[in-house]
């Protein structure tokens, strides 16, 4: 089955306004001469400060090679949950994804598997698609638990979700002991793990919903690394950090994606 790739860039907490349109408009510039059916599907997620100006430059471009996504959301649509941000309010911005589930955010900020689960049905339930991350510690790789850990992360992520709706989510596996630490895992490895995640997903949603989902590497993804990453059977594109925030890094790496 053919999965279009994504390749989508978590700017972090990096860029004020000027700087995300700056970064915005140098991406959409860079890949505007190339044929749409030969791009993968290009994702930017700024921070939320920056979701206008960034939507904005992508919309006045009118070429539709940009989507944009946001870096968190709350499952719930309203309320006292001061500092949080409704689906709905992402949605003001035409925002299509929504990442979800990121090592950051669980280690830093305590997010836990139950949390992550009500903010998927919610996204998906709002017509948007999660980007669903998951990944294992190097203590945990060292123990020799990184396929049951993630596989219990995609399960408790995915439940409640209908078969036909797993079908639309994307996933991120991201080796948290390879996220800004400059190692990359081994692509064969990261197509294993890959596969791994297929397969539960295979086993909630059935074979064919799993066939259509698209699972992404991150950690430490750079020009250098994404054809060889491409090249595997069950990578279907990256979700990248640090060199998603220079133009050239970039724009290399969504070549390197190309089909």
């Amino acid at each position: 089955m053919s999965r279009r790739p994504i390749i989508a860039g978590n700017w972090k907490m990096h860029n004020n306004r000027a700087q995300s349109e700056e970064l915005v408009c140098g991406i959409r510039d860079a890949i505007k001469s190339i044929d749409k059916d030969l791009l993968p599907e290009v994702v930017v997620a700024p921070v939320f400060t920056s979701l206008d100006v960034v939507s904005k430059n992508i919309c006045n471009c009118g070429c539709g090679r940009i989507q944009l996504a946001a870096q968190n959301c709350y499952y719930e649509a309203k309320g006292a949950f001061t500092g949080e941000v409704s689906i709905d309010m992402l949605k003001d911005f035409d925002t299509k994804f929504v990442i979800i589930g990121h090592s950051e955010r669980r280690q830093i900020f305590s997010e836990t598997d139950e949390m992550i689960n009500k903010k998927a049905i919610a996204i998906i339930e709002a017509g948007l698609t999660p980007i669903i991350c998951c990944g294992e510690t190097l203590e945990q790789r060292e123990l020799g638990v990184t396929d049951s850990h993630i596989a219990s992360q995609i399960v408790k992520a995915l439940e409640n979700v209908k078969p036909s709706d797993v079908a639309n989510v994307v996933i991120a596996y991201e080796p948290i002991w390879a996220i800004g630490t400059g190692k990359t895992c081994d692509s064969a490895e990261a197509n294993r793990v890959i596969k791994v995640i297929r397969t539960t997903i295979a086993q909630i949603a059935g074979k064919d919903n799993a066939e259509k989902v698209r699972i992404l590497y991150g950690g430490s993804v750079k020009p250098e690394t994404i054809k060889e990453q491409m090249a595997q059977s069950d990578i279907d594109g990256a979700l990248v950090g640090g060199a998603s925030l220079k133009v050239d890094s970039f724009v290399e790496i969504i070549k390197g994606a190309m089909k």
